[in-house]
């Protein structure tokens, strides 16, 4: 069994924010699998899939960015998943805009979703992938940038951005090693 969550703000004025790329991301995982967001349970909005058998949950977390990690905790609890079973989806400002990175383990950096996460499940140690937002172009200050909408000419780089980091959660969640996602999406 894998959890999938996409972290971002769940109120529709954030809806194409910056900070919404991990809940565009999950969106799109769901959608690639045939499901919905049809459940609320443990402070998110949850969609469920099978592949090939084992239970994928998809989370978007309703307790807005900075309290992540009550869901994400909630979650793994009912489940009964370990780190190692948990994929994290999110936006990253020290990436350039559409690049995606993927990690086994890492620190939070400047995500403040992320800190939520580590500090409510106790490590570190759970792959992510990044999607990165940085425009060197634009100078103002990150909480004002991350909470700005994406300006429509970057829509088709997000959009590809986050089907590609759709398409790597789900090959992880269908038991492909995050290693080799890593080597087919880090490029």
């Amino acid at each position: 069994m894998h959890l999938i969550v996409g972290l971002g703000n769940p109120e529709k004025k954030y809806e194409t924010t910056f900070h919404n790329m991990g809940f565009l991301a999950v969106g799109d995982a769901a959608e690639k699998l045939g499901v919905k967001f049809k459940k609320k349970e443990c402070e998110a909005s949850v969609a469920e899939a099978f592949l090939g058998g084992d239970k994928v949950i998809l989370a978007r977390p309703l307790t807005y960015m900075n309290a992540s990690g009550r869901a994400v905790k909630q979650l793994m609890s009912k489940y009964k998943l370990q780190p190692e079973d948990l994929l994290v989806i999110y936006d990253d400002f020290d990436l350039p805009k559409g690049k995606l990175r993927i990690r086994v383990s890492g620190s939070a950096g400047t995500h403040n979703g992320m800190r939520s996460i580590i500090g409510e499940i106790g490590t570190t140690e759970f792959p992510r992938i990044r999607i990165g937002i940085k425009d060197p172009e634009v100078n103002i200050p990150i909480i004002n940038y991350v909470l700005a909408d994406i300006r429509k000419e970057d829509y088709p780089l997000f959009a590809d951005a986050c089907g590609k980091a759709a398409e790597a959660a789900i090959r992880f969640a269908r038991g492909e090693s995050i290693e080799n996602v890593m080597n087919e999406f880090n490029r």
